[in-house]
């Protein structure tokens, strides 16, 4: 049987960290975080980013077990989960729709996971994040997520769009 880690910390020094949004950062990813960001560009047209209401569920269908929505609220919880796919909800072992990504997060920390959050909101740009993790004490993983922020008025972020990829890099069974 497995050994769980309590929460997802990533390994030392394994955590790339992107100065200003490229989308030749997403070079190395899944073609699925790829594919996420040329659908926000077409939706987005000339726009610095596109709305809720350009995106349509139908033409996500593949990604939709694995999609996050975060509202970007005016109060102190700052960011609640709007939708979180059945696969992510799968994956923590809980659901945390409707909560403040502060009592919910999923990832090394609230400060880090706010802190990317807040950076979308401030540059109005997509963030990569990459990071590698011992999510389990014989199993290996790196993990990329692309966060793309979505506008109402075309001008202030108040959504953010989530896809998450896991790529195995080691999978040992127990002795």
């Amino acid at each position: 049987m497995y050994a769980p880690v309590d929460r997802p910390v990533p390994l030392p020094d394994t955590v790339e960290r992107f100065p200003a949004w490229s989308p030749d950062q997403l070079a190395g990813c899944h073609s699925s975080l790829q594919r996420l960001y040329e659908y926000w560009l077409a939706r987005r047209g000339n726009r610095p980013m596109p709305a809720r209401s350009d995106i349509d569920p139908i033409d996500l269908k593949a990604v939709l077990p694995l999609l996050i929505l975060i509202d970007v609220v005016p109060d102190p919880r700052r960011y609640v989960y709007r939708l979180v796919g059945t696969h992510e909800v799968e994956i923590r072992g809980f659901d945390p729709t409707g909560k403040a990504v502060s009592e919910a997060y999923y990832g090394e920390s609230t400060d880090v996971t706010t802190g990317y959050l807040d950076q979308i909101v401030r540059t109005r740009q997509p963030l990569l994040y990459r990071g590698t993790y011992q999510t389990l004490r014989t199993r290996t993983q790196r993990e990329d997520v692309l966060f793309l922020p979505l506008s109402q008025d075309g001008e202030t972020v108040n959504m953010i769009m989530v896809l998450g990829h896991i790529e195995w890099l080691k999978d040992e069974r127990p002795i």
